[in-house]
């Protein structure tokens, strides 16, 4: 069986450094008919639980820690697979930030640059890319063509730096070395809005 992408949007506000704003998130999930992951746990459980139906969801992959990214995503884990949940993976150096959040609650398990994670016969491989924050994470999916950036690449060139935590040099940084040498004709999967292609952003950022 192959592995698909299912795709929606969910509505909601992101709050950070004492301000606060409307934003519409994309939730991605990846999998067969039988088992799945979530990228992301942004506003609304049941918009998540939407997409993944009845089937098992093997992880919670968390791009960063904003909270318009992970607000939800304890109250997923406890409603996933009938109630047994699912692991929360996030990179370790987001700590600080998931803890603007949620102070009495830890993710399950740490990603790393280059663990790898098979879901419905496909591979996703986590591309650390600070920068937007210190422990964002892409994910790539080689076998579907694709890759999942959360807000370090959209449609239009890096994400935001102007707020704690980020760094706009690295971020920059991190697109050129981890994601720039993906093949051109990728097509990337954002945390915000439309989709675009490697080479597009080349482009945009002065690389085509």
């Amino acid at each position: 069986m192959t592995a698909r992408i299912d795709h929606a949007v969910s509505s909601g506000t992101f709050s950070l450094d004492g301000q606060t704003f409307d934003v519409d998130n994309n939730i991605w999930v990846i999998g067969d008919d039988t088992e799945c992951v979530v990228i992301d746990a942004p506003h609304d459980v049941d918009d998540i639980m939407a997409l993944v139906g009845e089937r098992t969801v093997k992880a919670i992959l968390c791009t960063h820690a904003h909270d318009d990214h992970v607000r939800v995503a304890p109250e997923l884990r406890q409603r996933v697979n009938g109630g047994s949940g699912a692991p929360i993976m996030l990179h370790p150096a987001e700590k600080p930030v998931w803890e603007l959040t949620h102070t009495d609650e830890l993710w399950d398990l740490d990603l790393a640059d280059g663990f790898e994670l098979t879901i419905g016969g496909t591979t996703l491989r986590v591309l650390h890319t600070p920068g937007h924050a210190p422990g964002a994470v892409c994910f790539y999916a080689p076998g579907l063509g694709c890759v999942f950036t959360g807000d370090t690449l959209f449609n239009g060139g890096p994400g935001a730096t102007g707020r704690s935590f980020s760094d706009a040099d690295l971020i920059v940084e991190s697109i050129r070395a981890k994601l720039f040498g993906l093949p051109d004709d990728t097509v990337v999967h954002t945390g915000h809005g439309d989709d675009t292609t490697i080479a597009a952003e080349k482009a945009t950022i002065g690389l085509g």
